[in-house]
């Protein structure tokens, strides 16, 4: 009884667990018996087997003072999905932090490829940069949800900017999603297998999305002295932005320019 604090006691209690044999009805202390002391056992052994509080209650209700064999059988099948779960999540935090910091030491310029990648797509025209927070929020995320799509991770969200000259008004704009399969498309959602590049000239964009115009002259620029031909579509990858940076002055794009 000292390892279990009087909370536990009062709440397995109140489950119908554990009642005392004795409650002192001037000072409310509880008594309990060794029969009851070794039923506490039991449920804490259960509870670090993985058994839940109303599980281990059908047991006791049953007399029964362990898990069946086919209980027990459950409980591996259970414990071994969520091994295999929280295995991927690992997985795919330790690929995060990769690409992270790949993303976050790497050039201001630099030269990559793309691979080939499934996205969930939605095309419109914005007044400005700016807006798309709030198109993500309030119709892309919730649809893209509603599908039950499955995001790739690391996750690769960007835009395509379909304007033939470069605008910060009035863009006509295609916000894409990595995704690990196609489902049924929507009005808002289409889906589409995107080709690799071979080759892409990658900038990094750190600041406001106001200030893209700045970024993408630069990164003109930089191909008009190299001797680089836009080859495809350029695309805009976000990877901090208003949802993890509340400093506009700390967000971090990248500008992918397909060249040959």
């Amino acid at each position: 009884m000292m390892q279990v604090t009087v909370k536990t006691l009062r709440h397995y209690e109140q489950k119908g667990l554990l009642l005392p044999s004795e409650v002192d009805k001037w000072t409310g202390y509880r008594y309990y018996s060794i029969e009851q002391m070794q039923r506490l056992n039991t449920i804490r052994h259960l509870q670090h087997l993985g058994f839940t509080l109303d599980e281990i209650k059908e047991l006791c209700e049953e007399d029964e003072q362990s898990p069946s064999i086919e209980q027990l059988k459950e409980k591996i099948e259970e414990t071994e999905h969520q091994i295999k779960m929280l295995t991927e999540r690992c997985s795919q935090l330790h690929q995060l932090v990769n690409t992270q910091k790949r993303i976050k030491t790497m050039e201001k310029f630099s030269i990559e490829s793309l691979p080939e990648i499934i996205v969930a797509s939605h095309r419109t025209t914005i007044s400005g940069y700016p807006a798309l927070g709030t198109l993500c929020v309030e119709t892309i995320g919730p649809e893209m949800q509603r599908l039950g799509c499955k995001c790739s991770y690391p996750g690769y969200c960007f835009t395509i900017d379909h304007n033939k000259e470069y605008c910060d008004t009035n863009i006509d704009i295609e916000y894409c999603e990595q995704v690990e399969e196609m489902t049924t498309e929507s009005e808002i959602i289409k889906f589409k297998r995107l080709e690799a590049v071979p080759k892409a000239l990658c900038m990094k964009h750190i600041g406001p999305y106001e200030r893209f115009h700045e970024s993408f002259t630069e990164a003109f620029a930089y191909m008009e002295e190299h001797g680089y031909k836009i080859a495809d579509q350029i695309r805009t990858s976000y990877i901090d932005g208003v949802w993890n940076r509340e400093d506009p002055e700390q967000w971090l794009s990248l500008i992918q320019i397909p060249i040959k």
